[in-house]
């Protein structure tokens, strides 16, 4: 994952030694980005590191950030930055990219509202671990793991001495 740059924006502030700049980080910091995610609320049946709900109670990736899909996310300021909100812990939260989008600058917003702009696909357990095994390499859910079957695996060339149960996927029909 790679680090965001690192902008900050100054404001004036009067000191007994006269005029200072103060540095306002823009960005969370790694710390910041842990906590936030840590805060987030746990998708039921799903591995907590990988899935979560942001503050509308849309399910997002954690890989999934900085980008525009139905399961993207970013971390918000809950109280903006460009109204003095600063970039802790404390200040984020979750965030589906397109219900951020509309957010913007507003401080309080209310579920119902966030919700509206919530992408309308709303993915099946089946979808999510299709998602989960091309993103991961396997799916994690509690009691039931397993991992992706390699090629030779699956022309029967290999027998893999990994104990974790190969998947069933793609699912059956039903």
């Amino acid at each position: 994952m790679s680090a965001a740059p690192t902008r900050s924006r100054s404001s004036s502030s009067s000191s007994s030694n006269g005029n200072k700049k103060e540095e306002r980080a823009r960005f969370f910091d790694v710390k910041a980005k842990m906590l936030c995610w840590a805060n987030a609320e746990i998708v039921a049946g799903r591995h907590p590191e990988r899935w979560r709900k942001d503050a509308a109670g849309n399910i997002v990736c954690k890989r999934f950030c900085n980008c525009q899909g139905c399961l993207c996310f970013e971390y918000d300021h809950i109280v903006p930055f460009s109204k003095g909100g600063e970039s802790t812990a404390e200040n984020c939260q979750i965030l589906q990219t397109r219900v951020n989008r509309y957010k913007s600058n507003k401080e309080w917003v209310e579920k119902s509202e966030l919700e509206g702009f919530s992408c309308d696909i709303k993915f099946t357990d089946k979808e999510l671990d299709i998602i989960e095994m091309a993103v991961y390499g396997d799916v994690i859910r509690p009691g039931n793991q397993c991992r992706c079957r390699t090629l030779a695996e699956m022309l029967g060339q290999y027998k893999s001495k990994n104990p974790m149960a190969a998947c069933k996927m793609p699912y059956e029909a039903s």
